[in-house]
């Protein structure tokens, strides 16, 4: 019988609230999950864990999230880590320079239903390929 290899998903969030109820779900769906407070904890955990998939805010003190994904980006390390973008902030310019810094997948917040990550770690393969509850 395999052993099931559980993936790990970094959540970059600097209100451990959200950072807890995420994690939570995540990991009901079999992840190991890692949590950085702020951006370059974010980028050192990264580096030293080398997670599946990074879940990154954008609104964060010290480097924020857009920072932090230009800097995983240019990492030859951290290079092909998949990142999604989760943030309160959904205005056009915001998902363009997300995007363009080198994130997946952009998801706010305020419209954030958690079927919608949930789904996207199933088409990445990240997850199992269940029905969305």
């Amino acid at each position: 019988m395999a052993t099931k290899s559980y993936k790990k998903i970094l959540i970059v969030e600097d209100s451990p609230a959200q950072a807890l109820a995420l994690g939570q779900m995540l990991e009901q769906e079999g992840l190991q999950v890692l949590w950085a407070a702020d951006g370059l904890a974010g980028v050192t955990m990264a580096q030293k864990y080398l997670p599946d998939i990074i879940v990154l805010d954008i609104e964060m003190p010290g480097i924020n999230g857009l920072e932090a994904c230009q800097r995983l980006k240019e990492s030859e390390q951290t290079a092909e880590i998949p990142i999604i973008m989760l943030t309160v902030r959904d205005d056009a310019a915001t998902v363009i320079a997300g995007i363009g810094q080198g994130a997946i997948d952009f998801i706010p917040k305020d419209a954030f239903s958690s079927a919608v990550l949930l789904e996207t770690l199933r088409q990445l393969g990240i997850t199992e390929k269940d029905d969305v509850q």
